[in-house]
Protein backbone atom coordinates (compact mmCIF):
# COMPACT_ATOMS: atom_id res chain seq x y z
CA UNK A 1 0.00 0.00 0.00
CA UNK A 2 1.29 3.81 -1.00
CA UNK A 3 1.31 6.11 1.75
CA UNK A 4 0.56 9.52 0.98
CA UNK A 5 2.40 12.13 2.64
CA UNK A 6 0.07 13.86 5.29
CA UNK A 7 0.61 17.55 3.20
CA UNK A 8 -0.43 16.08 -0.08
CA UNK A 9 -3.72 13.93 1.64
CA UNK A 10 -4.43 17.67 3.38
CA UNK A 11 -4.08 19.08 -0.13
CA UNK A 12 -5.97 16.43 -2.10
CA UNK A 13 -8.57 16.33 0.72
CA UNK A 14 -9.08 20.70 0.43
CA UNK A 15 -8.96 20.09 -3.67
CA UNK A 16 -12.28 17.27 -3.08
CA UNK A 17 -13.96 19.32 -0.84
CA UNK A 18 -13.85 22.43 -3.74
CA UNK A 19 -14.56 20.60 -6.11
CA UNK A 20 -17.91 19.06 -4.53
CA UNK A 21 -19.13 22.66 -3.44
CA UNK A 22 -18.74 23.83 -6.97
CA UNK A 23 -20.78 20.98 -8.33
CA UNK A 24 -21.91 16.95 -7.75
CA UNK A 25 -19.45 15.85 -10.44
CA UNK A 26 -16.79 17.19 -12.27
CA UNK A 27 -18.07 18.28 -15.59
CA UNK A 28 -17.19 16.17 -18.71
CA UNK A 29 -13.77 17.85 -20.11
CA UNK A 30 -13.04 19.31 -17.45
CA UNK A 31 -8.77 19.67 -16.97
CA UNK A 32 -7.29 18.34 -13.69
CA UNK A 33 -5.93 20.68 -11.90
CA UNK A 34 -1.86 20.55 -12.40
CA UNK A 35 0.35 21.12 -9.28
CA UNK A 36 1.82 24.84 -8.84
CA UNK A 37 5.25 25.20 -7.64
CA UNK A 38 3.82 26.64 -4.06
CA UNK A 39 1.93 23.48 -3.93
CA UNK A 40 4.78 21.22 -4.43
CA UNK A 41 6.93 22.99 -2.35
CA UNK A 42 4.18 23.00 0.52
CA UNK A 43 4.09 18.75 -0.33
CA UNK A 44 7.71 18.86 0.30
CA UNK A 45 8.47 20.99 3.70
CA UNK A 46 11.51 22.60 3.51
CA UNK A 47 12.02 22.03 -0.16
CA UNK A 48 13.54 25.61 -1.64
CA UNK A 49 10.68 27.14 -3.56
CA UNK A 50 11.46 29.46 -6.84
CA UNK A 51 9.49 32.37 -6.21
CA UNK A 52 10.13 33.68 -9.54
CA UNK A 53 8.89 31.28 -11.20
CA UNK A 54 5.93 30.94 -9.35
CA UNK A 55 4.92 34.59 -9.66
CA UNK A 56 5.85 33.80 -13.61
CA UNK A 57 3.31 30.72 -13.27
CA UNK A 58 0.39 32.96 -11.71
CA UNK A 59 1.04 35.79 -14.52
CA UNK A 60 0.98 32.67 -17.08
CA UNK A 61 -2.41 31.44 -15.26
CA UNK A 62 -4.46 34.95 -15.56
CA UNK A 63 -3.21 35.51 -18.98
CA UNK A 64 -5.00 31.60 -19.77
CA UNK A 65 -8.33 32.88 -17.67
CA UNK A 66 -8.13 36.32 -19.53
CA UNK A 67 -7.81 34.64 -23.35
CA UNK A 68 -10.79 31.59 -21.98
CA UNK A 69 -12.91 34.25 -21.06
CA UNK A 70 -12.29 36.25 -24.57
CA UNK A 71 -13.33 33.45 -26.04
CA UNK A 72 -16.88 33.00 -24.18
CA UNK A 73 -17.49 36.67 -24.89
CA UNK A 74 -16.66 36.10 -28.63
CA UNK A 75 -18.66 33.27 -29.05
CA UNK A 76 -21.70 35.20 -27.29
CA UNK A 77 -21.81 37.81 -29.27
CA UNK A 78 -22.49 35.34 -32.63
CA UNK A 79 -26.11 34.96 -33.45
CA UNK A 80 -24.93 30.92 -33.15
CA UNK A 81 -22.71 30.43 -30.52
CA UNK A 82 -20.52 27.40 -29.99
CA UNK A 83 -21.65 26.40 -26.64
CA UNK A 84 -19.34 23.14 -26.63
CA UNK A 85 -16.26 26.02 -27.01
CA UNK A 86 -17.78 28.01 -23.84
CA UNK A 87 -18.35 24.83 -22.43
CA UNK A 88 -14.46 24.14 -22.36
CA UNK A 89 -13.11 27.80 -21.90
CA UNK A 90 -15.34 27.68 -18.63
CA UNK A 91 -14.19 24.55 -17.78
CA UNK A 92 -10.26 25.84 -17.89
CA UNK A 93 -11.66 29.11 -16.07
CA UNK A 94 -12.79 26.65 -13.69
CA UNK A 95 -9.36 24.52 -13.55
CA UNK A 96 -7.21 27.78 -13.21
CA UNK A 97 -9.16 29.07 -10.72
CA UNK A 98 -8.63 26.62 -8.55
CA UNK A 99 -5.13 27.22 -8.74
CA UNK A 100 -5.39 30.93 -7.67
CA UNK A 101 -4.71 30.52 -4.21
CA UNK A 102 -1.41 28.61 -4.59
CA UNK A 103 -0.37 31.17 -6.80
CA UNK A 104 0.16 34.10 -3.96
CA UNK A 105 2.56 32.44 -1.47
CA UNK A 106 4.61 35.19 1.19
CA UNK A 107 7.44 36.49 -0.55
CA UNK A 108 5.65 37.27 -4.22
CA UNK A 109 4.73 40.44 -3.57
CA UNK A 110 6.01 44.47 -4.60
CA UNK A 111 7.43 44.59 -1.30
CA UNK A 112 9.33 41.96 -1.89
CA UNK A 113 10.92 43.40 -4.81
CA UNK A 114 8.60 41.40 -7.70
CA UNK A 115 6.85 43.52 -10.53
CA UNK A 116 3.30 42.20 -10.14
CA UNK A 117 -0.12 43.59 -10.34
CA UNK A 118 -0.55 41.91 -6.99
CA UNK A 119 -1.69 44.29 -4.14
CA UNK A 120 -0.73 43.65 -0.99
CA UNK A 121 -4.26 43.17 0.32
CA UNK A 122 -3.78 40.05 -1.38
CA UNK A 123 -1.55 38.80 1.57
CA UNK A 124 -3.48 41.37 4.25
CA UNK A 125 -6.81 39.65 4.14
CA UNK A 126 -6.03 36.37 2.81
CA UNK A 127 -9.45 34.77 3.66
CA UNK A 128 -11.24 38.08 1.71
CA UNK A 129 -8.67 36.50 -1.28
CA UNK A 130 -9.90 33.33 -0.92
CA UNK A 131 -13.13 34.26 -1.09
CA UNK A 132 -12.98 36.09 -4.52
CA UNK A 133 -10.87 33.13 -5.77
CA UNK A 134 -13.42 30.95 -4.30
CA UNK A 135 -16.13 33.13 -6.04
CA UNK A 136 -14.75 32.96 -9.51
CA UNK A 137 -14.76 28.50 -9.62
CA UNK A 138 -18.25 28.53 -8.48
CA UNK A 139 -19.24 31.01 -11.21
CA UNK A 140 -16.80 29.35 -13.69
CA UNK A 141 -18.24 25.78 -12.66
CA UNK A 142 -21.98 27.38 -13.22
CA UNK A 143 -21.18 28.77 -16.52
CA UNK A 144 -19.68 25.09 -17.21
CA UNK A 145 -22.43 23.24 -16.52
CA UNK A 146 -25.36 26.14 -18.31
CA UNK A 147 -23.51 25.76 -21.54
CA UNK A 148 -24.45 22.45 -22.91
CA UNK A 149 -28.22 23.58 -22.91
CA UNK A 150 -27.27 25.96 -25.39
CA UNK A 151 -30.04 28.68 -24.41
CA UNK A 152 -27.75 31.95 -25.41
CA UNK A 153 -29.41 34.07 -22.58
CA UNK A 154 -28.97 32.00 -19.90
CA UNK A 155 -25.13 31.62 -20.98
CA UNK A 156 -24.85 35.25 -20.74
CA UNK A 157 -26.51 35.97 -17.90
CA UNK A 158 -24.14 33.45 -16.26
CA UNK A 159 -21.09 34.69 -17.95
CA UNK A 160 -21.69 38.13 -16.91
CA UNK A 161 -21.48 36.78 -13.52
CA UNK A 162 -18.59 35.01 -13.97
CA UNK A 163 -16.76 38.19 -15.46
CA UNK A 164 -18.61 40.02 -11.59
CA UNK A 165 -16.51 37.77 -9.77
CA UNK A 166 -13.43 38.48 -11.87
CA UNK A 167 -13.83 42.49 -12.02
CA UNK A 168 -14.66 41.76 -7.67
CA UNK A 169 -11.11 40.54 -7.48
CA UNK A 170 -9.65 42.74 -9.62
CA UNK A 171 -10.70 45.76 -7.82
CA UNK A 172 -9.38 44.97 -4.43
CA UNK A 173 -7.09 42.56 -5.67
CA UNK A 174 -5.34 44.09 -8.35
CA UNK A 175 -3.18 47.48 -9.32
CA UNK A 176 -4.83 48.81 -11.62
CA UNK A 177 -2.27 49.56 -14.47
CA UNK A 178 -4.70 52.54 -16.01
CA UNK A 179 -4.61 54.94 -13.52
Amino acid sequence: MTRIPAPRLVAAAALAAALAACSSETPAGAPEAAETPAAAAAAEPGAPVDLAAVVKEREENFEAIGKAFKAVRGELEKDAPDFALIAASANDINARAMKIEGHFPAGTSTADGFKTEALPTIWEKPEAFKAAATKLVGESAKLASLAPGGDKAAVGAQAMAMGGACKGCHDQFRKDDKK
